[in-house]
């Protein structure tokens, strides 16, 4: 399900999960156009949901070649702000579920590489809320309540059994493919999923540039 460049180097290696075909396309096409990684980098898919994320996680995590891997969770999620838009990215600081959180890792290096990497593009950072399901309408309401700015169902999940796997730097990043004015019916079929699949295909080098500042030495 993911793809591996080449034999794994002297650097700890990039991780980068995602649910769907759509997402998995994207970041794949997008790896040919993003330059040279700073380490080996897999693009992993997971499939839908929680219990697939960590399943597929793990299993990868448990393989030779990801050892230490740093950990980044990616694709498309539903905005829970007023006013967010399509296309938008959202960093998280820190992910939720079932009334545990885990923190992100570079959360203000990470946001600063995609506003260059995606000229244009408003880069939301906050917290990022995990659930079991697709959520529409009230729901929505009630986990921005929370103080939640996104939802997605694989983030929290990828990023718990990440940190559980071993100590490693973990991060989310998520583009809105639909929001409480902008509701889609199904991802790909307007406007506004083309553009967070643009958006999404264009992440690779801000992911590259996090990856590369923490295998710099620390003073």
């Amino acid at each position: 399900m993911g793809d591996t460049p080449g034999p794994a180097g002297p650097t700890a290696p990039l991780l980068i999960a995602c649910a769907l075909g759509i997402e998995h396309l994207a970041l794949r096409t997008g790896r040919a156009r993003a330059g040279t990684a700073p380490g080996p980098v897999t693009v992993l898919r997971t499939g839908m949901g929680p219990k697939a994320a960590e399943t597929a996680v793990a299993r990868a995590l448990g393989e030779s070649r990801a050892a230490g891997a740093a950990v980044i969770a990616s694709g498309f999620c539903a905005g829970l702000a007023p006013g967010m838009h399509p296309g938008d990215l959202v960093v998280a600081d820190e992910t939720r579920t079932a009334g545990t959180s885990d923190a992100c890792t570079g959360t203000e290096l990470l946001a600063d590489a995609l506003a260059r990497a995606v000229p244009g593009r408003t880069v939301h950072t906050g917290p990022l809320t995990g659930s079991d399901h697709v959520v529409r309408g009230h729901e929505r309401a009630d986990l921005r309540a929370t103080g939640a700015i996104a939802v997605d169902m694989e983030s929290a999940a990828t990023l718990r059994i990440a940190l559980r796997s071993g100590p490693r730097p973990v991060a989310a990043v998520r583009v809105v493919v639909d929001a409480p004015e902008h509701e889609l019916v199904r991802i790909g079929t307007v406007r506004g999923g083309i553009s967070a699949f643009r958006v999404l295909r264009a992440v690779l080098p801000a992911f590259y540039e996090w990856h590369r500042s923490l295998l710099l030495p620390r003073r």
